[in-house]
């Protein structure tokens, strides 16, 4: 039986996802400057996906066996491929602050399709008036997206709330078909299938049209090998840790704290435009986060061990 994760191991898988994952953004936004969207992120995760195999092939001769391999799939267009890819290709027309901030609604989508189609449980009423809060965090900079990009075009708006929809439901289902012994090699598949997901996206957005591999910059070639060491192979990692071991509505509120790093990384980097209105929604994100995270008591205890699966039945 797997043992239970300590606490300091969950502490630091939060860390890892709330910090990196706040700068991706900014990789990002330095990766297409010279990388068509959807290809680097094929890139990206077929690079970490290749490694992380190639690392489980040296430790055991089968690294997808015990796997759900058609779920691990499915989670991995879902994650990688939508919920990461659509995100990329939004940030054409979205600045990385405001990329992030739309992303900020997440922990709102988990916990309703949580209720609605996985666990039935409603949420209790200071993890709704958490994300309720973080949420009107994100409506007060989203109100002001003008002011600070300009004019924004719908369909990169639809593109990143469709993005983190489908990250919800990713997420949600991971519990059905990764056991908590086999993170890592669900990561990798994931990552893999995510990456055959995006380039395939890419050939039907024809991205290829205009697109000269010698004209890659040294800037976008940097941001994607950071993305891939640390945006996917250290904090993707995280990511499935936490999934399998913490209540996945705890787990999706780094999208309340990425909108702060990236907004400050953006701005300071990229010159994105910080206004009075991105300060206030900035306290009202950090109290909406603390609210959901410190329900029962503060406590961040690891999930009940499940049953053992019968044959033939997937890990859950």
């Amino acid at each position: 039986m797997h043992p239970r994760p300590t606490l300091l191991r969950i502490l630091l898988a939060f860390a890892g996802i709330y910090i990196i994952w706040g700068t991706t953004f900014l990789g990002i936004a330095l990766s297409i400057r010279t990388i068509p969207p959807f290809f680097s992120g094929a890139l990206r995760f077929l690079l970490a996906g290749g490694l992380m195999y190639g690392w489980l092939r040296w430790h055991e001769p089968r690294p997808f066996a015990r796997l759900h391999v058609g779920g691990s799939i499915l989670c991995g267009v879902l994650l990688t491929g939508m919920g990461n890819g659509f995100v990329v290709w939004s940030q054409q027309g979205l600045p990385s602050g405001i990329a992030a901030l739309f992303v900020g609604v997440m922990p709102v989508s988990t916990l309703a399709l949580d209720w609605m189609f996985f666990s039935r449980r409603a949420p209790t009423r200071q993890a709704a008036l958490g994300v309720a809060l973080g949420l009107a965090g994100v409506v007060v900079l989203a109100l002001h997206t003008r002011s600070m990009a300009g004019n924004v075009r719908p369909i990169h708006i639809v593109a990143v709330l469709s993005a983190e929809l489908a990250w919800s439901a990713g997420t949600l289902l991971q519990r059905r078909y990764a056991g908590a012994d086999r993170v890592v090699n669900y990561s990798c598949l994931q990552m893999l299938a995510g990456a055959v997901f995006q380039l395939l996206m890419g050939f039907v957005d024809r991205e290829w049209i205009g697109f000269e591999p010698a004209r890659i910059s040294l800037q976008s070639l940097l941001a994607v090998l950071y993305l891939v060491v640390f945006g996917s192979i250290i904090a993707v990692n995280c990511y499935s840790f936490l999934v399998a071991h913490v209540p996945a509505q705890k787990v999706t509120t780094y999208a309340l704290v990425n909108p702060v790093i990236a907004l400050v990384l953006g701005a300071a980097v990229l010159g994105e435009r910080i206004t009075p209105a991105a300060v206030l929604s900035t306290v009202m994100v950090l109290i909406g986060v603390a609210l959901v995270l410190y329900q029962h008591g503060g406590s961040l205890r690891a999930l009940p061990r499940p049953r053992p699966a019968a044959a033939g039945e997937p890990e859950a």
